[in-house]
């Protein structure tokens, strides 16, 4: 993923799934190329880079 898309994400009101390392997640915050994420199953919090952000309906 790239910052253009998540920028996207965050101000549509829509859901939009988004998954790290194959488990959904909620993008909090994005600085530079850092997104503060949520786990949707669990109370866990990461940072990580956006590149490693990724929707699963684009690569059907």
């Amino acid at each position: 993923m790239n910052t253009a898309r998540v920028n996207e994400i965050l101000k549509n009101k829509e859901k939009c799934e988004v998954f790290y390392e194959q488990r959904p997640v909620w993008i909090q915050d994005v600085r530079d190329n850092i997104a503060h994420i949520s786990f949707i199953d669990t109370f866990e919090e990461r940072n990580v880079y956006i590149e490693d952000l990724y929707e699963p309906n684009l690569y059907l």
